[in-house]
């Protein structure tokens, strides 16, 4: 769909060189006729048409006909349309003029999956990836499963040690692009001075030491995915570099003369807050409404106790065969009492690390409470937010932070708990069982 004859004509003439072929709609109301009359399996729209314009398209599309993947074309510039687009379920965008190699490298990512596979088919697979049936979870998997059905930039938040890295593995395997590339880079590990030559490349005799052509992440990433970790700590310097190769999906080899095309999907991730060093200029701000078209945000693990039993014995499982002990110790009540109960400033990760030192160091069958070796500092240091819950999951943290504080002083004993609570036993009771605190 394109109000301008040249234009489609030559998008026309690209498509039947690849063997495939178009209908054409200089208007929305052209383009709705068609989309009722026939069923197609990709669908390219500018922006601006004379009813109307590409966003209403993208939205219809994505009412009538979801399984149809939307591309949108966009002046040259128009950055803020292209977001908009990608917001309202365009899956990528192309920018005027036209590249006829970016076009045919959109296509092939389309016509190239097999029609029983892709997200579709995994829609069910992210489960295995992250354990758990708690709300945050839940609520989580569902956004993974519909972030891989597109190719939208995906920003993703939560503390360290939450799994930001698994949420991004997860989208691109059960996404378009799972069976090319991913490419995990952490931005704070870099050398300031080796970014341009370590992201983009560089060419032989471009600097010393540089004795053979080399690429770098975007190429390495080629029709996949690149993970940009801890994005925050890029230097302002190569935030400006990044931008442009992200709007213009093209990137120059240090010491080369030319740039070359890729096609890469971004996702990012910190655990810093982006909009507050965006306010301090320490964060362009142009980057970052590139990189957070669509925000996942990663429950820290005191938001998910419920789902902490099951973690401990996955994990523990894991560990144990990873060691070549194939009867692991189990857990008892009370070590199991205490993982909940216990904040975990450093979320799954630090159980990770709390389970293998446990499992190295005791001896019998039986993990307990005291095996753990758990930080009593880090329960002082704990504090209850209510940033980006509701006011009865606020409620619940409040009373399920009092409960295990009041077993940890009573060293597990609900009844005593209950009198130190000013509750009765039955009334802790029900509580612990409301809020997932089980024996």
């Amino acid at each position: 769909m394109d109000d301008e004859a040249d234009i489609r004509e030559l998008l026309d003439l690209t498509l039947a060189r690849m063997g495939l072929s178009a209908d054409l709609a200089g208007t929305v109301a052209e383009a709705r006729a068609l989309l009722t009359q026939k069923s197609y399996r990709l669908c390219l729209t500018d922006m601006r048409l004379p009813d109307g314009d590409g966003l209403e398209l993208v939205r219809y599309i994505g009412d009538s006909t979801r399984d149809l993947p939307v591309a949108v074309i966009t002046a040259y510039g128009s950055m803020e349309n292209a977001v908009q687009a990608l917001k309202a379920g365009a899956f990528d965008y192309l920018a005027k003029p036209v590249s006829l190699e970016q076009l045919r490298a959109l296509v092939k990512s389309v016509f190239t999956l097999p029609q029983s596979g892709g997200a579709a088919a995994s829609a069910t697979a992210p489960a295995s990836g992250l354990l758990g049936d708690s709300p945050a979870m839940q609520q989580v998997r569902d956004m993974i499963d519909k972030l891989a059905k597109s190719l939208a930039p995906v920003w993703i938040t939560g503390e360290s040690g939450s799994g930001k890295e698994r949420a991004a593995r997860l989208i691109h395997d059960n996404g378009q692009r799972g069976t090319h590339p991913f490419i995990a880079v952490n931005c704070g590990a870099i050398p300031e001075n080796l970014m341009e030559s370590e992201f983009f490349g560089y060419r032989k005799g471009s600097f010393t030491g540089a004795e053979t052509d080399r690429d770098g992440f975007f190429q390495a990433a080629a029709g996949g995915t690149l993970f940009l970790d801890e994005v925050a700590d890029l230097p302002l310097a190569m935030q400006v570099k990044l931008l442009r190769a992200i709007q213009e999906k093209r990137v120059r080899k240090v010491g080369g003369t030319t740039e070359e095309p890729v096609d890469v999907r971004i996702i990012s991730a910190t655990h810093q807050n982006l909009r507050d060093l965006v306010e301090k200029g320490r964060f362009r701000q142009d980057l970052f409404y590139r990189l957070n078209v669509i925000e996942l945000r990663m429950p820290s693990l005191r938001e998910c106790r419920e789902d902490i039993p099951l973690l401990a014995e996955k994990l523990t499982a894991r560990i144990a065969q990873e060691s070549g002990n194939p009867s692991p110790p189990r857990l008892a009540p009370d070590a199991v009492a205490a993982l909940q109960s216990y904040p975990f400033p450093g979320n799954v990760r630090e159980l990770e690390n709390v389970l293998e030192r446990a499992l190295a160091l005791t001896p019998g069958d039986v993990i307990r409470a005291a095996d753990l070796q758990l930080s009593p500092a880090a329960y002082e240091q704990e504090p209850v937010s209510s940033e980006g819950v509701s006011l009865q999951e606020y409620l619940d943290n409040v009373e399920r932070q009092a409960i295990n504080e009041a077993l940890q002083k009573t060293r597990m004993n609900r009844t005593a708990a209950a009198k130190l609570l000013g509750v009765t036993f039955r009334s802790l009771r029900y509580r612990m069982d409301r809020l997932g605190l089980k024996d």
